[in-house]
C-alpha cells in the first residue's frame, strides 16, 4: 500500500515521535539515524531532510516531547484557584512520583547537552520556561497574602532542582528512594519554600 503523502508539518512531527520513542528504547548515544528511518519505512535522506544531523533531530525530539509537558504544566498553573492549590497540584504532578512523562528524556538529555550546543541551548530555555512558570505563580500567591515566600525566584530554582535530583535518584537508582520518600521531601520542602507549615499543602483550599 502506498504511504499517504504527508504535509512538512505532519512528517516532521512522525519524525520527532519515532525518534523520541527510539531515544526512549535505545538511548541518545546509541540512536542513528537509521534506526528512525527504519521505524517508519522511509529513507535516511528523508530524515536527514528534514533534520539536517542526528544532533539536530535529537534537540528537536526533546524540545516536542518537553514541551508536552510543559503545556499541562502551564494548564495546571492557570486554574482558576488559589496559588497554593496550584502550586501543589502543578509539583506533585510535575514531580518524578506524578504523572509528567519526560524525566527519562530530560535525564538522557542533561547527559548528551555537555558535549552538544543545539541541545543544551533547547534544555536551557525549556528549563528557564519551568522555573518562570513557577515562579510567576509563586509571586501571585505572596501578592494575594497566601503565603510570604520573599524569594519567589530562588524557590522556583530550590524546587526544580530537588525535582531534578529525585528523578534520577529514581529513574536511574533503583531503590535508592522510594516513592513515598520522594513524595514526603517534596511536599516540605513546597511548604518550606512558601514559609508555610507541611499541614497547609493539604488544608481544604480557599
Amino acid at each position: 500500500m502506498a504511504r499517504v503523502r504527508l504535509s512538512v508539518t505532519e512528517r516532521r512531527e512522525e519524525l520527532l515521535c519515532a525518534a523520541i520513542e527510539q531515544i526512549s528504547a535505545r538511548g541518545v548515544a546509541a540512536l542513528r539515524i537509521a534506526d528512525v528511518a527504519a521505524a517508519l519505512g522511509v529513507s535516511n535522506a528523508l530524515v536527514l531532510y528534514h533534520f539536517s544531523t542526528k544532533e539536530k533531530l535529537v534537540a528537536a525530539a526533546f524540545a516536542h516531547a518537553a514541551e508536552d509537558d510543559l503545556a499541562h504544566l502551564r494548564k495546571l498553573l492557570g486554574r482558576r484557584t488559589s496559588a497554593l492549590r496550584r502550586l501543589r497540584t502543578a509539583v506533585r504532578w510535575y514531580a518524578p512520583t506524578g504523572q509528567a512523562k519526560g524525566w527519562r528524556l530530560w535525564i538522557e538529555s542533561w547527559a548528551v547537552a555537555l558535549r552538544e550546543p543545539d541541545l543544551r541551548e533547547v534544555a536551557r530555555e525549556l528549563d528557564r520556561q519551568w522555573k518562570a512558570a513557577i515562579a510567576e505563580v509563586i509571586a501571585e500567591g505572596v501578592a494575594a497574602g497566601e503565603f510570604p515566600c520573599p524569594d519567589p525566584d530562588g524557590a522556583a530554582l530550590r524546587l526544580t532542582a530537588l525535582l531534578d535530583g529525585l528523578a534520577v535518584q529514581l529513574t536511574s537508582y533503583a531503590g535508592a528512594v522510594t516513592r513515598a520518600q520522594a513524595q514526603e521531601w517534596t511536599d516540605e520542602a513546597l511548604a518550606r519554600e512558601l514559609g508555610l507549615a507541611r499541614e497547609a499543602l493539604t488544608a481544604s483550599p480557599r
